[in-house]
């Protein structure tokens, strides 16, 4: 009876919460909304001819992004006011092309929406110059149906995308964010990429949007890390740059003990639900011991890939001679920057977001001798 009363007052607090929850969010989104109603119906009165004639401006707070939209049919431009500024959307408004060109030159817009037929004006022309003056600024072609043609030929020009009208509310709502969810990702992905130096076990806490590369070992061109013990021997595992590529790995092929590896070779192979990537020796040596615990979780190796997710430990036979092959340092900097760049410049990530392990291997890990292991 004790049990069935937790479970019961454990499900009402559940349901409560969810309740206070909604209630809250529900609350803030109608305040927020009858802020930007009150800003749309006060800002569009303001005069701003001294910047474009037929300008019309409404300004929210904290904006999702800046609008610039340009139309020579009034009815339109009030649309696109009442439903992106309702979005939370801070939006400018002109009906000629040439005013927009002034605009786009004085302010910092996130898109700019142009109609494709215009008198004086037309949309292609405004594609053309806003993506001269500003190829930041991503630019939305509004057409008609007989126009779509024309409107796809614009995406030659710089158009990032076009919308046809008539439109509704929340058709023109969910275009404009997903628009903004299309910029962002675009924007994220082309940052440069953060890389630092940590300690072994730290590369468990670093954020996932960072990379992190080991404090005092050497990385191979083919993402194996190096670390010298103090016996002489070598600790190697596989860097935060393959880890995060690969995601997950189901089975981890250990180098045999007592085996002699060439540099180059493949040292181990990684095993995952979508392919097979063999990681060569960054130097050669013999075998000495393997992390045996990899067999029964091979997810270490990405939980812990400098520290619990070692691979092997080697006894080098030429060292000092191929550790020159070797980075360590700010060149590890400057050359994981390089590398992270070009891997998301590639499309070795297709579509379905998942990664194709062989053309990883060939452009990431460098051709290899699959050698058995």
């Amino acid at each position: 009876m004790t049990a069935v009363l937790i479970l019961l007052m454990f499900v009402a607090f559940v349901g409560i919460d969810f309740l206070v929850r909604t209630t809250l969010r529900k609350a803030k989104e109608k305040r927020e909304r009858q802020a930007r109603e009150a800003v749309l119906n006060t800002s569009i009165r303001l005069d701003f001819t001294h910047e474009a004639k037929s300008l019309k401006r409404v300004e929210v707070p904290n904006p999702k992004a800046r609008i610039l939209a340009v139309d020579d049919e009034a009815v339109v431009l009030d649309s696109f006011r009442r439903i992106l500024v309702l979005e939370g959307f801070s939006v400018d408004t002109v009906e000629h092309g040439p005013e927009a060109l002034g605009l786009i030159q004085r302010h910092d817009y996130d898109f700019v929406f142009t109609d494709l037929k215009m008198p004086d004006m037309d949309g292609v022309e405004v594609v053309k110059a806003v993506k001269h003056l500003r190829p930041d600024v991503d630019v939305v072609v509004v057409t008609g149906y007989g126009s779509i043609e024309t409107a796809v030929q614009t995406l030659q020009h710089g158009a990032c995308e076009y919308v046809q009208k008539p439109f509704t509310a929340d058709e023109l709502g969910e275009f404009a964010r997903k628009l903004l969810i299309k910029r962002e990702a675009r924007i994220e992905a082309a940052r440069q990429p953060s890389v630092r130096v940590v300690a072994p076990e730290m590369a468990e806490v670093v954020p996932a949007s960072d990379f992190c590369v080991p404090g005092g070992a050497f990385l191979s061109a083919g993402h194996a890390w190096v670390r010298i013990e103090p016996e002489g021997q070598v600790r190697i595992g596989m860097d935060d740059f393959m880890r995060k590529a690969l995601g997950t790995v189901k089975e981890v092929v250990l180098p045999q003990r007592g085996k002699t590896v060439k540099r180059g070779e493949t040292l181990f192979t990684l095993k995952g639900a979508t392919g097979t990537v063999h990681v060569a020796a960054p130097l050669s040596g013999r075998i000495e011991h393997d992390n045996a615990g990899l067999k029964s979780d091979p997810a270490e190796l990405i939980h812990s890939p400098y520290d619990r997710g070692w691979v092997c430990l080697m006894t080098p036979s030429d060292l000092a001679t191929e550790l020159t092959a070797l980075k360590i340092g700010k060149p590890v900097i400057d050359w994981y920057q390089e590398e992270i760049t070009r891997f998301r410049a590639t499309d070795g990530v297709q579509g379905t977001g998942t990664l194709d392990w062989a053309a990883f291997e060939q452009q990431f890990l460098g051709a290899k001798e699959t050698t058995s292991v």
